[in-house]
């Protein structure tokens, strides 16, 4: 065994995994990544920009909206370095604490976003269920205390991670599945006991994604109920139109999520390849078509996204 295997964490380095068996071709592979990260970072900064420069758009909407693109650019920020730099230059060490500090990133801006695709559902819940009083229950100052409470969650409950990882001695193989580093991946490669951290993580799923996502279903469950209340086929239909982007964005997220996570942990036998492809479709396309997404079902976000780049 190789002394850097066992050395501590700090001075001990992780290889990253491009595409198997097709290292040849990174360089190619590297422009749709490109491509992927330039529309996806241009695309989040237009809504921000939009979002920011038009009243009429400092609506609770679209404010969460705006927090939904703010996480995506971390995302992108958190990963795009690793992965063009293994892409294009293939660099694929990356010492432990910057792998800790990059896991670190990607699951808080996870759990912060799925905390926001919960928001946006009880936006959609209130808009419809109570209309006339949607403008004084979501006032900014109200909707800056969530999300300040959301944030604080999830720092506090994503910390544990690098610190329990810190804790173990790395002496296994040191090639990791992807370009980046997640909590999953980097445990598999301790050669100490890691129940804990695997307990944790479980539970820290359960506890964040797993919580939101059961209110968000709970939410439709009323939303749909508040709808097949309405006599009007006309507005029943409008009012379930609302929530055909947010639907879009749920599923984009959780998706992908729950597959890589299950693979993660069950699949021992599973193709490499599928983990790794489901591993970029659940960090790249989120922030890829949140945008798109919004700005198609948007009538008056994409007028205005029209008018900025006609000028």
């Amino acid at each position: 065994m190789s002394a850097v295997n066992y050395t501590k964490f700090n001075s001990a380095a992780f290889l990253l995994t491009g595409i198997p068996g097709q290292e040849y071709v990174h360089l190619w592979i590297s422009i749709p990544f490109c491509l992927m990260y330039v529309i996806s970072i241009v695309g989040n900064s237009v809504i921000l920009f939009i979002i920011k420069t038009d009243p009429t758009l400092h609506e609770p909407m679209y404010i969460f909206l705006s927090m939904l693109a703010i996480t995506d650019l971390g995302l992108l920020l958190s990963t795009m370095p690793t992965t063009l730099g293994l892409f294009l230059l293939n660099s694929r060490d990356i010492t432990l604490n910057a792998c800790f500090a990059q896991l670190f990133f990607i699951h808080l801006l996870k759990c912060i976003e799925s905390s926001v695709l919960l928001l946006m559902a009880f936006d959609r819940f209130i808009a419809i269920r109570d209309p006339l009083r949607y403008a004084s229950i979501l006032t900014l100052p109200r909707i800056g205390k969530m999300g300040l409470v959301f944030v604080l969650r999830g720092v506090a409950v994503i910390l544990p991670l690098p610190l329990l990882l810190q804790q173990f001695r790395y002496c296994r193989s040191n090639v990791l599945s992807h370009s980046y580093c997640i909590n999953q991946d980097v445990m598999k490669m301790a050669c100490s006991d890691i129940r804990v951290s695997s307990i944790y993580g479980l539970s820290l799923s359960l506890l964040t994604v797993g919580l939101d996502s059961l209110l968000i279903f709970l939410s439709y469950v009323m939303i749909l109920k508040t709808v097949l209340s309405i006599t009007s086929n006309v507005e029943c239909l409008r009012a379930l139109n609302t929530c055909v982007s947010h639907l879009c964005a749920v599923l984009l997220f959780y998706t992908p999520m729950i597959g890589l996570s299950v693979i993660h942990r069950f699949g021992k036998g599973s193709s490499p390849l599928l983990q790794i492809l489901l591993g970029y479709i659940y960090l790249l396309i989120p922030p890829l078509m949140n945008p798109v997404v919004y700005s198609v079902k948007s009538k008056h976000l994409r007028a205005r996204i029209i008018r900025v780049f006609i000028k």
